[in-house]
């Protein structure tokens, strides 16, 4: 069974690999960890940090987690962080992932997120994105798996008024094309 989150909020981390010389925050429950001093723990906090970029992701996850692989939470939130980094979509088994309060400002940069097969949860509020008139139907029509975004279920009717969006825009960039 997985022990409670690695925390790694409020420690002053500019860089991922800044992480590595950290020690997780003591919760209520402690953390459990295996022979090599490695979390046994599905979910990573790295909020409230200053974090600008995600190319070490992968290595800090493997650093601080027992098994890797199965991270299923992560939390971003509360840093500066300016691009949706592809690295994020290695992490196949992830459910939950908070990026609200940072820096994200092109729209197009969620589609990545696609390749997230089990993506259930999503935070992105508190980004220059949010003010995108298309921002919300863009997310649910990207990622249709969703059951939750900035904390707030996704209903019916926003799926289905996100699939209209998305033929609609399809139609109207295909007719660009065109001409």
């Amino acid at each position: 069974m997985a022990g409670p989150p690695v925390d790694l909020s409020f420690k002053n981390i500019t860089s991922l690999t800044d992480a590595w010389t950290k020690e997780p925050t003591r919760g209520l429950r402690p953390l459990k960890r295996n022979s090599e001093n490695k979390c046994r723990s599905h979910s990573l906090r790295l909020s409230n940090n200053n974090i600008t970029d995600l190319h070490d992701l992968q290595r800090t996850v493997n650093h601080f987690l027992a098994e890797p692989s199965s991270l299923t939470w992560l939390d971003l939130s509360f840093n500066k962080i300016i691009h949706i980094d592809q690295v994020l979509c290695e992490l196949r088994d992830l459910r939950v992932l908070y990026l609200h309060g940072n820096s994200i400002c092109v729209l197009s940069e969620v589609d990545r997120l696609g390749k997230l097969p089990h993506l259930q949860s999503i935070t992105l509020h508190g980004n220059v994105i949010e003010t995108n008139k298309a921002y919300r139907n863009r997310v649910i029509s990207v990622l249709p798996q969703l059951k939750t975004m900035d904390f707030s279920a996704v209903t019916r009717q926003e799926r289905e008024l996100a699939n209209i969006w998305q033929h609609n825009n399809r139609s109207r960039s295909s007719k660009e094309t065109l001409q």
